[in-house]
């Protein structure tokens, strides 16, 4: 019999959840999506709260919904091997590569550049991510019990900095809305859906799931449908939460651009509008508490990355890949922020089709049967497109000419793939093929199920 929780236990999952959740992207891309969008701001937020809060719940539902034991135990429904990469990519990608970089690279851009004189951002971004890496790498390898207090503390006080914030920005507007910028004049609706690919809030919530299922399980839930409920409601405290900053914060950046013009990124955005309210002291409270949160998703991502390849390669101990990651952190946060966004979108472009294709197979799992076939046959399709989607993009990033073998293909995609301008290409093929091999697998029972 599964214990009945309190609105307070699933009030405090919740606010956990988006204590996890909310990071340094949360912060700048619907900003910047907003600046960008202009007057096409809300169709645009429409795709963005879609990836950027829709696929993370779904996410954090899967993985209650699977009884999986972690990401790499159900990735390993489609393959062992394939479960080891593809988790081991995705721990990279919101870890050292890119995610654990940008907290570093946000909270100055938010917090020390606005202060800075021009022509001392490089080494004043040098000093600065030493100073963040070094008490990042001391305190994921000295457990505080004040890391988790200054987390419970940030939640609220980021809430209410940012409610004042954006109660000012809807009360006394920094300007009008201009017209959108080329990439959301058309299609503002679909850019929006890929730009919430940069948050990486979806592959996180196949992380996250598990931390959150095993609390509600210690909390005396049991059955597999009593832990979707709750996840369920305590999902829904962080979707709102997140979905209301999203569009708060989209809103800020469409009416700011009159003011201060276009930024690259999201973080002068911010700072900008901190100070033109607030003055100094609201952009140095700004900036304590952005430094705060992101150093406790930095303290959060390092030792997770640590574990669970200290698990794959235990010979290596944990202290020596935590040290490993927050160097090699701290080298890529020195590229710059903007730089940092630029080159992880090709790497989202491959790596997000493949974590909502596995979040579908998961609900419809019991349908085909567990069929290891569906689970093979719409990963290897997604894969086809996507890989060549991530190419595609980083070329363009790098303003390269497409590899020659890449453009007959890519002519044959554009041609015959529905949605593959938007960046969905691979949706309707791997859709098509579920369907085929999910039938398949049912009507002639095929034997080839995944150990379960």
């Amino acid at each position: 019999m599964d214990k009945k929780l309190s609105l307070s236990a699933y009030s405090f999952i919740g606010m956990m959840l988006f204590a996890l959740f909310f990071g340094a992207g949360n912060l700048i891309f619907p900003a910047t999506l907003g600046q960008n969008a202009g007057s096409n701001v809300w169709l645009a937020v429409g795709g963005f709260l879609l990836t950027g809060i829709g696929l993370p719940f779904l996410g954090i539902l899967a993985m209650g919904f699977s009884g999986s034991r972690s990401l790499q135990d159900l990735a390993s429904r489609i393959h062992p091997v394939y479960g080891i990469i593809f988790t081991a990519l995705l721990y990279l990608t919101i870890g050292p590569l890119f995610a654990i970089p940008r907290t570093g690279a946000v909270s100055y851009d938010i917090g020390v550049a606005p202060f800075l004189g021009a022509g001392h951002e490089q080494i004043g971004l040098l000093i600065f991510t030493s100073i963040f890496f070094g008490v990042t790498l001391w305190l994921s390898l000295n457990p505080s019990k004040m890391v988790d207090r200054i987390g419970k503390l940030l939640s609220p006080a980021i809430l209410v900095l940012l409610g004042i914030l954006l109660v000012m920005v809807i009360v006394n507007p920094l300007g009008s809305i201009q017209a959108p910028q080329e990439s959301y004049a058309n299609g503002a609706f679909m850019k929006g859906f890929t730009e919430g690919y940069n948050t990486m809030d979806a592959l996180a919530s196949l992380v996250f799931g598990i931390i959150v299922i095993d609390i509600i399980r210690k909390m005396g839930v049991k059955s597999t449908q009593g832990i979707l409920k709750a996840t369920a409601k305590a999902g829904g405290v962080a979707t709102v939460l997140l979905g209301v900053i999203y569009v708060g914060i989209a809103y800020l950046g469409a009416t700011s651009t009159e003011m201060f013009g276009l930024f690259e990124t999201g973080g002068p955005v911010l700072s900008n509008t901190a100070s033109y309210y607030f003055g100094t002291f609201g952009t140095l409270l700004m900036a304590v508490i952005i430094f705060l949160a992101c150093l406790t998703t930095s303290i959060g991502l390092i030792t997770a990355c640590g574990e669970y390849f200290h698990s794959l390669f235990p010979n290596v101990s944990y202290k020596l890949f935590t040290i490993g990651f927050s160097v090699f952190s701290f080298i890529i946060a020195n590229i710059g922020l903007s730089n940092i966004i630029t080159y992880s979108i090709p790497v989202l472009m491959f790596l997000y089709p493949l974590a909502i294709v596995l979040i579908i197979l998961t609900f419809a799992s019991p349908l085909f049967k567990h069929s290891r076939l569906v689970y093979v046959s719409a990963t290897v399709v997604t894969l086809m497109v996507s890989s060549v989607d991530g190419l595609k993009t980083l070329c363009t990033s790098l303003n390269m000419e497409y590899f020659e073998w890449m453009k007959p293909i890519i002519s044959f995609y554009e041609s015959y793939l529905p949605l593959y301008s938007q960046g969905l290409g691979w949706l309707i093929p791997s859709l098509i093929v579920m369907v085929i091999t999910g039938i398949l697998a049912y009507v002639k029972k095929v034997s080839f199920a995944y150990a379960q």
